[in-house]
């Protein structure tokens, strides 16, 4: 489901992602960034933070400031800048991209565009599932 509003009276933002598969459930919503909630099928819902124990070494590396210190929207633009500058810097000089750099590419960008266009097509054609 995707539901979207520029008039929703008393939600500033709120913007909330849920992804829901065979094997659990993700959830995270904007106003507390830091914080995911996983839900494993089968097993109790888990709260994951950032800085907190579990982060993966890849997140680790992009995290600007200690856990338990809000970082959102900004530092996540700042974050995404440096990674395209890492690139960038590693293309002028003749070297590879490093593996571990990682920012969105236009096949992401296209890939979003098409889950947006099935939304709309689903919604369009009653609510139904529709292919990818």
């Amino acid at each position: 489901m995707l539901w979207a509003s520029q008039v929703a009276h008393g939600h500033e933002n709120a913007l909330k992602l849920r992804v829901y598969g065979e094997r659990g459930g993700l959830e995270w919503a904007q106003e507390e960034p830091d914080r995911l909630w996983f839900a494993p099928a089968d097993q109790p819902k888990r709260l994951l933070t950032r800085g907190g124990a579990g982060m993966e070494p890849e997140a680790a590396r992009i995290a600007r400031i200690p856990g338990g210190h809000p970082e959102g929207y900004l530092e996540g633009f700042a974050t995404l800048y440096a990674e395209i500058a890492r690139a960038i810097a590693a293309a002028r000089g003749g070297e590879p991209i490093p593996p571990e750099v990682a920012f969105p590419t236009v096949a992401d960008g296209a890939l979003g565009v098409r889950f947006i266009a099935a939304c709309v097509r689903s919604s369009q054609e009653g609510a139904r599932w529709v292919t990818l």
